[in-house]
């Protein structure tokens, strides 16, 4: 583990841990929350779309090869494969879907996470006890969390959520998840830099573009929000087909 590579071994997992494996060339990770005997739980976008709005997001990552192995079933786990709904529980080959294994980092320095240019690898909140982690991870696993959107509630957040208890309470366009923070940050920075170009020329440009993304990366992170609340899984549960109780829910907290 480090700052070049959070790869790990299997056997050198833990129940709760937060773990994730790349996916289509690098293009975004699959998160879940290890709870032993080579198990996983995990959150899943529907069959159909990645956001549930069907964008050109959704026909990008389906037009590219399946990364999953041929067979419908998983000898293991007894896993049906084309079933790609909701908060599911797999064997960590289904998982891994022939990908490396990497360990989420939580409770990183700001100098570590901002060396961590590619988001959705570590966070500046602590991970909350295990006996914790594992109760939300199985709860939701009954109970659902929700409709996926690959901006504000994706397999990141379902992670996350699981190791902190912690919900954002806002309007923003982003969630707790650092690879959709990384998107808007980048964003922001191509949006921002060409703006100076005229003062500032190449070297300048390069340099505010870096500022800018690294400060919307550290903002957006949970460990530094303020527009977060912890929450009970119970009471996440019951609100979640009631935005009227989300919002009041995060007044009383």
């Amino acid at each position: 583990m480090g700052v070049l590579s959070n790869k790990v071994d299997p056997q050198n997992l833990n129940p709760g841990d937060h773990i994730y494996s790349w996916r289509q060339a690098y293009i975004y990770a699959h998160h879940g929350i290890y709870i032993g005997d080579g198990m996983v739980i995990h959150f899943t976008r529907g069959a159909d779309q990645e956001i549930g709005a069907g964008t050109v997001l959704d026909r990008l990552l389906f037009s590219l090869p399946p990364s999953h192995p041929t067979d419908t079933t998983c000898q293991r786990c007894g896993r049906d494969r084309t079933r790609k709904d909701g908060v599911i529980s797999s064997c960590l080959d289904c998982f891994l879907s022939g990908g490396d294994l990497y360990l989420f980092e939580y409770g990183v320095s700001p100098a570590f996470f901002l060396a961590k240019a590619r988001g959705g690898t570590c966070t500046l909140a602590t991970s909350d006890p295990t006996e914790q982690v594992l109760h939300r991870a199985f709860f939701l696993l009954e109970n659902g969390f929700g409709g996926y959107h690959v901006f504000k509630n994706n397999c990141e957040d379902f992670a996350i959520y699981c190791k902190t208890g912690l919900l954002v309470f806002t309007n923003m366009s982003v969630g707790r998840s650092g690879q959709a923070a990384s998107c808007f940050a980048a964003a922001s920075a191509l949006v921002s830099s060409p703006l100076r170009f005229m003062t500032t020329g190449i070297g300048g440009l390069s340099l505010v573009g870096c500022g800018m993304y690294c400060v919307s990366r550290l903002v957006s992170d949970i460990g530094v929000r303020r527009d977060v609340t912890k929450v009970p899984v119970e009471k996440l549960v019951d609100s979640l087909d009631s935005p009227a109780k989300m919002t009041e829910m995060a007044k009383l907290d």
